[in-house]
């Protein structure tokens, strides 16, 4: 069982790296900005921590099997075609990596959080350097 303070910082660590990468989303004006992308690393590591703790014989594979499902169901939901382009592909594969974060900040596998969260937004910074 997680301590106060442990659970605390792993709240606080997620919301700060989807902070980070959702500003940049919401800076380069993308459809799923910086709320979104805090609730959803929140809700990925609430539920990869939620998981851990359920007592029985419940199976934390399953919960996090639940978090891909339902991510991919929102990525859907932001990829759109106009004009003969698909849209929001770039976004809807940011979000699947952000849970994928939630969901080691929930275990507690911190520095791969950090390193994937810090990788992803060099990944989408440098469209604005390098152009569209």
């Amino acid at each position: 069982m997680l301590g106060d303070l442990e659970l605390a910082g792993r709240i606080v660590l997620a919301l700060a790296l989807g902070a980070i990468i959702g500003w940049e989303r919401e800076h380069d004006e993308e459809p799923a900005g910086l709320r979104t992308h805090m609730l959803v690393i929140l809700g990925a590591t609430l539920f990869t921590i939620m998981s851990f703790s359920i007592s029985g014989t419940a199976d934390p594979s399953r919960v996090a099997a639940g978090i891909v499902t339902g991510i991919g169901f929102l990525g859907a939901g932001a990829i759109f075609r106009a004009e003969n382009k698909i849209k929001g592909l770039t976004t809807a594969a940011d979000l699947w990596v952000l849970a994928a974060i939630g969901m080691a900040v929930g275990i507690g596998y911190y520095v791969a959080a950090i390193v994937s969260a810090v990788l992803v937004f060099a990944i989408l910074y440098i469209k604005r350097v390098w152009g569209k």
